[in-house]
């Protein structure tokens, strides 16, 4: 029997990246797992079908996070298709554009602060009465927010991902009466689209972000989902409340 057999997982922005990876991962491990997107769903249809094509369960949900009533309607698609959650990752996210304190708009800023911090909080908040005693709660949050000025020019998402470190914690205390444990994992830069734009297109870039951590390579989705798997299942029983560096020794 596989470790999450049994299990219901939802993971948001479970379309592509980090997400894909973790979704994935968690179906091999015998969850049936929501797959959340907002906007993309020819991405979010094919992480079902290889979730599927592993010997998984998996479904797509639709619901643009940002918006008012965003968590609501998240909920009522997940209603639709699964009663109960074991397994709730917030891993939707945003960087919004490298433009730093300078020049960066009150409509970005807002923007960024609506899908990284409101929307995982009324996410949480709609869901508690659907999540399971003994289930787990997972945060992607980044190293940014552990390494005291770095990358300046993402300032906003730096600060709106410390304030998802807070909601771990204190999600932790509020749910470990039920059992249910709560935790960030902390990537570094990983190989995904999301930073497609800097890194993929520079071999400049790519061997100087390898070069910053003492494994010297750079960080692939499947490494934090192996993370998050963990996290996910009774091998994590008595971890909460934790943020797990997995930026691959680059705070060192």
């Amino acid at each position: 029997m596989s470790a999450l057999t049994g299990k219901t997982a939802l993971v948001t922005g479970g379309g592509r990246g980090l997400g894909r990876a973790i979704a994935e991962r968690l179906g091999r491990d015998g969850a049936r797992v929501g797959v959340h997107y907002g906007h993309d769903e020819p991405a979010a249809k094919e992480t079902v079908a290889a979730i599927e094509a592993a010997g998984g369960s998996a479904f797509a949900l639709r619901a643009p996070l940002g918006a008012e009533g965003d968590a609501e309607a998240l909920w009522a698609a997940f209603d639709a298709e699964a009663e109960g959650v074991d397994i709730l990752v917030l891993n939707a996210g945003v960087t919004g554009p490298r433009s730093g304190v300078d020049a960066t708009s009150r409509e970005d800023f807002d923007a960024i602060f609506a899908v990284n911090v409101r929307a995982p909080f009324f996410i949480v908040q709609h869901g508690l009465s659907r999540l399971r005693d003994g289930g787990r709660v997972i945060t992607v949050s980044t190293g940014l927010t552990h390494r005291a000025g770095a990358m300046a020019d993402v300032l906003p998402y730096t600060m709106s991902k410390g304030a998802l470190d807070q909601l771990t914690t204190g999600l932790a205390k509020r749910l470990g009466p039920r059992g249910i444990t709560v935790n960030a994992v902390a990537p570094g830069v990983v190989d995904t689209d999301m930073n497609a734009s800097w890194l993929r297109g520079s071999e400049e870039a790519r061997k100087a972000t390898a070069a910053s951590s003492p494994l010297g390579r750079l960080g692939q989705p499947a490494d934090i989902a192996d993370v998050a798997a963990f996290l996910a299942s009774d091998d994590s029983r008595w971890v909460t409340g934790d943020w797990i560096d997995a930026t691959g020794g680059v705070l060192l």
